[in-house]
């Protein structure tokens, strides 16, 4: 039976000031969860924090959606229309706790940015200053903690250079690549956020399987991305200039269909919409076409931008693998130099890489993904700095 759990201590305020309350549903699936909510407090206050599939004690998988709800709204339907009332005299203990809390977060950030900065002291240690180094860079001070404690007390601490190319080695021992295999038919699926070239990397992939390799692949290309205007028409603009089956579909049985319909097709290739980390409707919508039994195998390729934010990195995954990601298609490689950010990404969620596009020409801009081309960038950035 779907249950819902509480974390009532999680709480902030929303960008109007109010506060809000985040409350767990746990479900069979993300859509049985959402509608809980839903039941509860209606849509149009609903804010999704995050999604997430967990395999409980008792072996069965279920997911976890945490809706934040202003905590008006929670008190009111998890107590009683008078619960908020009774509660005010504690308002003022709870909100000067929550500034000393806030004051030692505040002592603690300044603390680390203090130590992260090269040379702050005099006796800064070469460890220290290569690890500056690689979070200037963009590397999680996490990852490298765990690599550096493993060489106290030994000679590669004490030497910069030798340092630095240990923790090349690392990273590159770390990184995954998915090899391209076209030896059986399969449906790739393009998941990601907004404006990071989908469909542009959806064309190029079209006119690599049919146009460029040992041998003339039959491709068919589906879109389920009816939000955005014109994205139905830039993909079969496309799908017409390569002479290559183009349809959209809107519901979960219609995909489920034409994947069936076309049968003697050796790749099928989807475009989704673009979606924030934030847009509840969207993601619900493309895990129901995620979760289609279909009659073949299904890849759901994450489409992250090189340019990605560190501040934004751990959204994009939260929300983005409960689609069941298989890999990573990294995009405008061509718009930056510095890839730190990026490696720390595919660092820390050990994601296999599989096509990397570098320009905007289709279909010439698209590599089969390497960690040789990545670490090349980023090793230039380390060295400029």
């Amino acid at each position: 039976m779907d249950a819902a759990k509480l974390s009532t201590h999680s709480s902030r305020k929303d960008e109007k000031g109010s506060r809000m309350i985040n409350e767990t549903f746990v479900a069979s699936t993300p859509k049985g969860a959402y509608e809980q909510a839903v039941e509860k407090y209606g849509s149009e206050d609903l804010e999704i924090v995050s999604a997430k599939q967990l395999r409980y004690d008792d072996g069965e998988l279920r997911a976890e959606v945490v809706i934040a709800v202003p905590k008006a709204l929670f008190m009111e339907r998890s107590f009683g229309a008078g619960a908020l009332r009774s509660k005010e005299s504690s308002e003022e203990e709870e909100l000067l706790g929550e500034i000393g809390e806030l004051k030692a977060q505040l002592d603690e950030m300044q603390q680390e940015m203090k130590n992260e900065i090269i040379g702050v002291t005099p006796h800064t240690t070469v460890a220290e200053e290569v690890k500056a180094l690689f979070i200037k860079k963009g590397i999680s001070p996490e990852w490298l903690e765990s690599v550096l404690s493993s060489l106290v007390g030994t000679p590669l601490v004490e030497d910069a250079s030798l340092l630095v190319s240990y923790l090349l080695e690392e990273i590159d021992e770390t990184l995954k690549v998915r090899e391209e295999d076209l030896s059986v038919q399969k449906v790739v699926m393009l998941v990601g956020p907004t404006g990071v070239g989908k469909t542009t990397t959806i064309a190029k992939l079209a006119a690599r399987y049919a146009y460029l390799l040992d041998r003339p692949y039959k491709v068919a290309l589906i879109n389920l991305d009816s939000y955005k205007v014109g994205a139905i028409e830039q993909l079969a603009h496309y799908a017409d200039i390569m002479q290559i089956e183009h349809f959209a579909v809107a519901t979960p049985d219609d995909f489920k269909a034409q994947i069936e319909a076309l049968e003697g097709y050796d790749i099928i290739l989807v475009d989704t919409a673009g979606m924030s980390p934030y847009d509840t409707h969207k993601f619900i919508k493309t895990v129901e076409f995620v979760k289609s039994e279909t009659v073949r195998e299904l890849e759901v390729h994450l489409t992250l931008s090189a340019t990605v934010k560190y501040e934004d990195m751990d959204d994009i995954y939260q929300n983005f693998s409960f689609l069941n990601l298989d890999a990573v298609i990294i995009s405008k490689f061509d718009e930056t130099k510095h890839f730190g950010t990026l490696l720390n990404f595919m660092l820390l969620y050990r994601l296999p890489m599989s096509y990397f596009s570098i320009g905007q020409e289709v279909p010439d801009d698209l590599l089969v993904a390497s960690k040789e081309y990545l670490l090349e960038r980023f090793i230039g950035d380390v060295h400029e700095g």
